[in-house]
């Protein structure tokens, strides 16, 4: 099995490039991100060159968050500034070839915010069809994100279906969906056709993966039985050291 670290929130104290040598070294086969757009493109790309990780993904910008926002995407009346931060990590994404792009839906409810949340999502597909990119959506536990437009995997699939982009994909965070709809690994073969990443921390603290309620050696095994071959993104909070928190990594690897 394959793992991408989440540089979001491994190696933090590093500068991002740095990050990324420090995944390589740790035996991760690829990384992703959240927020990269601060640091030069073309510093990313020579980690990604000197290392040989892939870039997977990346997510739009969240907006004011000093203000409290977490995405745009689902807010009627920011349409013009959620095409704007989807056009910037499309053109960031292309720069250092990353897979995916996460489009935010932010702090929202109702049928306008559906309506907008679908308008600005076809409007990122078909920028990301252009550049060979594809488009991710991923529910938020209401314990994290309380208001979230985009809550549940069944709610993301019925999108994905209505829509019928073929660049469009769930982002299966493993952590998310323990912490608001239980039963993950049978949600995740029940979703497996419109998947495009899967993710992963404990639960219910969002640490490494061998602590917490769920069984992520069992968890691991069956996505791997379903056929999933991708890397699986390790998006967890350390709570200090990175390299220290790695120990699940080296059970799997020995």
């Amino acid at each position: 099995m394959k793992f991408s670290a989440n540089l979001g929130f491994l190696w933090t104290d590093l500068a991002l490039p740095d990050a990324i040598r420090a995944a390589k070294n740790a035996g991760f086969d690829a990384v992703e991100c959240h927020w990269p757009y601060d640091v030069p493109a073309d510093e990313i790309r020579a980690a990604l060159r000197d290392t040989g990780l892939p870039m997977l993904g990346l997510n739009t910008r969240r907006g004011d968050v000093a203000g409290g926002e977490n995405g745009l995407a689902a807010l009627p009346g920011r349409e013009d500034d959620a095409r704007a931060l989807i056009d910037e990590a499309i053109g960031y994404a292309v720069a250092v070839d990353a897979a995916n792009i996460h489009v935010m839906a932010g702090f929202a409810s109702g049928r306008e915010a559906h309506e907008t949340y679908l308008g600005n999502l076809s409007y990122a597909c078909t920028q990301a069809a252009r550049h060979g990119r594809r488009i991710l959506i991923e529910p938020l536990n209401p314990h994290d994100a309380p208001g979230y437009f985009l809550r549940t995997t069944g709610q993301a699939a019925e999108i994905i279906r209505d829509m019928a982009r073929d660049t469009l994909r769930l982002m299966f965070d493993c952590y998310h969906v323990g912490r608001t709809e239980g039963d993950v690994t049978t949600r995740f073969t029940q979703l497996k056709p419109i998947i495009g990443h899967v993710q992963f921390a404990s639960v219910p603290a969002r640490a490494a993966p061998d602590q917490g309620e769920l069984d992520y050696a069992y968890v691991f095994d069956a996505i791997a039985q379903a056929g999933w071959d991708a890397p699986l993104g390790a998006e967890y909070k350390p709570g200090g050291d990175t390299d220290a928190s790695l120990g699940w990594l080296r059970a799997r690897q020995a």
